[in-house]
């Protein structure tokens, strides 16, 4: 019996230690992805400005006349 329990609480302690240890790898991840959710944020930002301006650069090109 005192052989079960001990092999319960160790059973026990591992789960523990996995939901801990799953915590902080979930908590990373959150970090991570609001990191990488921010830059893609910033990237598009920049191409819809590069976009501007080269519509503006190409507006300003005159057009041949054929």
């Amino acid at each position: 019996m005192d052989a079960e329990l001990k092999s319960l609480e160790g059973k026990i302690n591992q789960i523990v230690a996995l939901c801990q240890r799953l915590r902080t790898d979930n908590h990373q991840l959150r970090q991570q992805l609001a990191a990488a959710q921010n830059e893609n944020k910033q990237l598009l930002d920049k191409i819809i400005a590069s976009k501007a301006r080269l519509e503006t650069l190409l507006a300003q090109i005159p057009e041949e006349e054929a």
